[in-house]
């Protein structure tokens, strides 16, 4: 109908006023562009496989310390603002190359008051602690 203006798809472009069917015709060219960007992403996309838990080996690692409960303390005396005031609970026996959260601390913070249980965990090399997880730093 002439002088009657679509409003799905009569736009102002540059000051020329497109009819509906070359509109649409951009508007579908537009379309394969963004699809064909999308599928690249989806095809570069890794897609993970299930995780398969393997036990680390021994060899590699080396045993668990028997003392890890004294290492650990020794290095939360480092770690805490009110170090005598920490409750350490451990989790049951660590294992080799275990980075979970192995024991959880409750100590006293900055103001005094206690933080209530965080749980924590620490790697251990060589007789000390060279990673600790669960600390927000």
């Amino acid at each position: 109908m002439p002088g009657k203006q679509s409003t799905a798809c009569s736009v102002r472009r540059g000051g020329i006023m497109l009819d509906e069917e070359l509109c649409q015709a951009q508007t579908e060219f537009m379309k394969l562009p963004a699809l064909l960007i999308w599928s690249a992403f989806l095809a570069s996309s890794p897609i993970a496989p299930a995780a398969e838990t393997q036990t680390p080996d021994p060899a590699l690692y080396g045993p668990y310390p028997a003392n890890y409960k004294e290492i650990v303390t020794d290095w939360l005396q480092t770690q805490l603002i009110d170090p005598s005031s920490a409750r350490i609970e451990w989790k049951g026996e660590p294992k080799p190359a275990d980075l979970g959260k192995s024991f959880t601390v409750n100590a006293r913070n900055r103001f005094g008051t206690y933080t209530g249980k965080q749980e924590h965990g620490a790697l251990i090399r060589n007789g000390e602690v060279v990673k600790g997880i669960g600390f927000g730093y």
